[in-house]
């Protein structure tokens, strides 16, 4: 059984366990309930009505931020000629080709997110065992393989708040929403964008219900529930 300390207690006996909060209240009471010194990441958990093993009832996809995560997104481009020329004009942080899959080979994982051209993928594959369990490995299906000229507009969503869900083999998807010392406007208008990118990304194999429960909680917080009827209908406005 995991044990916490005083602070996590302090803020668990806020949150009424027995209540399904609605999107607004879950943000208010979330960011009342950040027991941390530090700016806690805000994070949401849904647990699916979904079969990880199913390949007619995966889910993955992106979602853009409107208001980012909070922190200065480190972008790098698997990219060679005149792709590599397009990634750097639009400000990407590291762009190469061998000489990045050496780097990384060798334990270097300063950056992000990771995009590649379609012409290095034969290469970047190489990295797979590394960059997979890490999340950054490149995929058409997350849109971050991509032609040369579509390279300007996904860096430059990776900077605004480009966000990546998928389930995993717990039937669980996990995602940040951002950060505590946002406002709830913010907060909200991020939550928003990710439900409203997970509801229409529903699988045509899916069964039953697709979404079971809804938690949000902070890096170090008590998770609190979520209302599934409002939460599932939000809109942006």
């Amino acid at each position: 059984m995991v044990k916490h300390g005083t602070k996590y207690k302090e803020a668990a006996e806020q949150v009424d366990r027995a209540r399904a909060y609605e999107p607004k209240d879950a943000i208010e009471m979330v960011k009342k309930a950040a027991p941390a010194k530090f700016d806690e990441t805000v994070e949401l958990h849904l647990r699916m009505g979904l079969d990880p093993r199913n390949a007619a009832q995966q889910v993955r996809g992106v979602a853009l931020l409107p208001h980012g995560l909070g922190k200065r997104v480190r972008v790098l481009v698997f990219a060679q000629g005149e792709s590599e020329k397009v990634a750097g004009e639009a400000g990407a942080d590291y762009v190469g080709g061998e000489d990045l899959i050496k780097k990384i080979e060798d334990g270097w994982l300063e950056f992000d997110t990771a995009i590649a051209t379609p012409e290095m993928m034969g290469k970047v594959g190489k990295l797979g065992k590394i960059l997979g369990r890490r999340g950054l490995m490149p995929n058409p299906k997350s849109g971050t393989v991509v032609g040369m000229n579509d390279l300007p507009r996904v860096i430059e969503d990776a900077r605004k708040g480009r966000v990546e869900y998928k389930l995993d083999r717990t039937a669980i998807i996990h995602v940040p929403i951002g950060k505590a010392s946002f406002d709830v406007k913010m907060l909200l208008d991020n939550l928003t964008s990710i439900v409203e990118a997970i509801v229409k990304a529903k699988p045509s194999g899916a069964k039953g219900q697709y979404v079971k429960s809804a938690y949000i909680t902070t890096t170090m917080g008590p998770g609190i529930k979520l209302d599934l009827s409002t939460t599932l209908t939000l809109t942006a406005s």
